[in-house]
């Protein structure tokens, strides 16, 4: 028997040991190769692309080693991260490669999907009091395009009111297109919506107008926030939905993108939470 000696490590080695070790590298190399070339089913390919958006890495490839920011992102959606002012500026590249990609889109869609679903399932009371409470900054329509702003960084740099009312005064917030559809499929079944926002009466008008351009055309009430309406936006959201049900309203749907939207009393028989990392209203 042929044997060969290792001059690195110092033993011997059989040849057709090394050959089999050999023809067993080649095999797991074609192997590797033919996996990565093959087209793959849509979940392999969402394994994939949850891999690449690592958390430590963000939209433009910084390196952001100090925090976990998918599982920052995570702690805020379940609301067991609370009462927090900033996106941590390691998670800025991050939540700006979420809410401009695919992914928040996608999540949209989910929520919608489970509205839409609820929504069809429901046995109304005919009486015309069946009503389906909507928030509007980023549930029925988009800051994106104010918050994608360098002065503004995805919720990383402070919140600055008079720039952000600027922007509310332009009126050309966008919809969002998954909260579109759950509007138009609760007024397809008879169901009237009611917009419940935190954005101050003096901006009625341009409210008003920025929803019938993103096509949110009917409403039952348009619910804006007064001189006098004072507490937290818990406080302030369960006052307005109590005089609904005072008035003989029934809040059969509830949807937000902030707890506070969701929590408190007479929330609706159901809730559904839209993702939103960028900023908290407590």
């Amino acid at each position: 028997m042929h044997q060969k000696f290792h001059p690195v490590h110092g033993f011997l080695i059989e040849t057709k040991t090394m050959k089999k070790a050999i023809q067993l590298l080649f095999l797991v190399t074609v192997t590797a190769w033919a996996v990565t070339a093959t087209p793959q089913p849509p979940y392999i390919q969402q394994v994939v692309e949850i891999h690449r958006l690592r958390p430590q890495t963000g939209s433009a490839g910084h390196r952001v080693p100090q925090i976990d920011c998918l599982s920052w992102r995570l702690g805020v959606e379940t609301n067991n991260i609370r009462g927090w002012k900033l996106v941590p500026s390691d998670c800025e590249n991050y939540v700006g490669h979420y809410m401009l990609g695919k992914q928040y889109r996608d999540d949209c869609e989910v929520v919608a999907d489970a509205a839409i679903d609820y929504a069809n399932s429901l046995t109304l009371s005919g009486d015309g009091k069946d009503i389906w409470v909507f928030d509007i900054d980023e549930t029925t329509l988009s800051n994106l395009p104010y918050y994608a702003r360098s002065d503004v960084a995805f919720g990383a740099v402070p919140y600055n009111d008079t720039k952000f009312n600027a922007w509310v005064s332009e009126g050309k917030a966008p919809a969002i297109p998954a909260s579109l559809r759950l509007y138009n499929t609760v007024l397809s079944l008879g169901i009237k919506p009611v917009f419940l926002t935190g954005t101050k009466e003096a901006f009625r008008e341009v409210r008003i107008a920025n929803l019938q351009e993103a096509g949110y055309y009917n409403w039952e009430k348009l619910i804006l926030k007064g001189v006098n309406d004072t507490g937290s936006a818990v406080e302030y959201k369960s006052g307005k939905r109590t005089e609904l049900v005072n008035a003989g309203y029934k809040i059969v749907g509830n949807i937000g993108d902030q707890w506070s939207d969701l929590l408190g009393a007479d929330a609706g028989d159901r809730t559904f939470k839209l993702p939103d990392p960028m900023y908290y209203i407590g």
